[in-house]
């Protein structure tokens, strides 16, 4: 029996009075949203009125102001970015060629080869100074005799 009276009991609102009234639903909150903005509007210009005072902009031309709103934007940003750690890193003499000249680079650059060479006897030799008795020096050396010794042997040998 349950069915008999669902399909019995049919819409009493035709379609096209169901379609108007959705038309209408449907217009109404459109309305009620565009107001909604409307006023939202009012409200943040009265409330930026109250609160942030009006730009005196006194006698500064449309350049300068200009110059100014840069200024203002690159101090904003100093402070927005961070700064990475930056790390060691080593790199030789030919990958920094190829990185700056690309494909160009085909010479491999040996840098030791162009430094001056030592021969390690040359340096022997110039370490191996007199080596002598320091005491036996001292009394030689004292008083104005020895600085006059020691000024003589500074200036060279007699000519």
């Amino acid at each position: 029996m349950p069915e008999q009276v669902q399909e019995k009991r049919k819409s009493k609102i035709s379609a096209s009075r169901k379609l108007m009234l959705k038309s209408l639903m449907v217009a109404k909150a459109k309305e009620e949203i565009e107001q909604e903005m409307v006023d939202k509007e009012e409200e943040k210009e009265r409330y930026l009125a109250e609160r942030a005072p009006a730009l005196q902009t006194g006698g500064m031309s449309f350049a300068e102001l200009q110059i100014k709103d840069l200024n203002i934007k690159v101090l904003d940003l100093r402070g927005k970015f961070k700064r990475p750690n930056l790390r060691r890193v080593r790199v030789s003499a030919d990958a920094i060629l190829r990185s700056l000249l690309g494909s160009k680079h085909k010479v491999s650059m040996d840098l030791r080869a162009n430094l001056k060479s030592v021969k390690k006897e040359d340096t022997e030799k110039e370490k191996t100074v007199e080596v002598s008795d320091w005491r036996k020096n001292v009394e030689a050396m004292s008083g104005m005799e020895g600085r006059k010794k020691m000024f003589d042997a500074a200036k060279g040998p007699p000519q």
